[in-house]
């Protein structure tokens, strides 16, 4: 396996930065994107399950209708493309049978073999006091493939910037999600910096690694 060393993803880290302006005329290619986009499918979830779905647009009319319920951000019309982060309303029995499912016939066991991961999923996030907060939970998975998504646009040179600032029940009306078991969570625009943004060249803002890092 090749690895990427430190010091180049160190590089590529600090290179990255919440780009407040995209060249419009700059678009990813489909290759890249293909890598991106399987790069994103790849994230890690608890359990694997996955209780999200990414939306990724490029239609200029839909981000024209998105950009108002985006607190008026204009890296949602300028960026390539815009993706989209929304999470699984309830995590169901059905749910994590069609996952147990796809696990089976992916690694080419049965079922039954995988009864006792099931049951535990089950307990847990169906029949346990997670369920209460089941929403949230989807939630956080979905920032956690936020976070690689991110990490992975850094190290293929893809400029990105995270957005909360967003009306959720707006994005659900203009997106169509009432029915479908999904509720929008985050936003992340991307595509490749405009030039005369200054905030590309500003030093990156962190505390000392003693005030955020502890050893035991």
């Amino acid at each position: 396996m090749t690895t990427l060393s430190g010091e180049s993803l160190l590089q590529q880290l600090n290179w990255r930065y919440a780009t407040k302006k995209f060249d419009p005329s700059k678009k990813i290619s489909a290759a890249a994107w293909a890598v991106i986009e399987e790069a994103l499918i790849l994230s890690p979830s608890s359990y694997g399950l996955q209780p999200w779905k990414f939306i990724v647009v490029t239609d200029p009319a839909l981000k024209a209708k998105l950009r108002p319920a985006t607190w008026n951000q204009a890296q949602v019309e300028d960026c390539s493309h815009y993706v989209i982060f929304t999470a699984k309303d309830d995590v169901t029995e059905a749910y994590v049978d069609a996952f147990v499912a796809r696990t089976a016939e992916v690694r080419g066991v049965t079922v039954e073999s995988l009864a006792g991961y099931r049951g535990y999923m089950v307990g847990d996030l169906v029949k346990g006091p997670r369920h209460a907060v089941i929403a949230e939970w989807a939630a956080r998975q979905a920032y956690i493939a936020l976070g690689n998504l991110m990490t992975v646009a850094a190290v293929l040179g893809v400029d990105a910037c995270p957005f909360e600032g967003l009306e959720p029940d707006m994005y659900d009306a203009i997106l169509g999600l009432a029915g479908t078991g999904f509720h929008t969570v985050c936003a992340c625009p991307m595509g490749y910096r405009a030039a005369e943004d200054k905030y590309a060249s500003a030093p990156k803002v962190r505390f000392e690694a003693s005030d955020v890092v502890e050893h035991r």
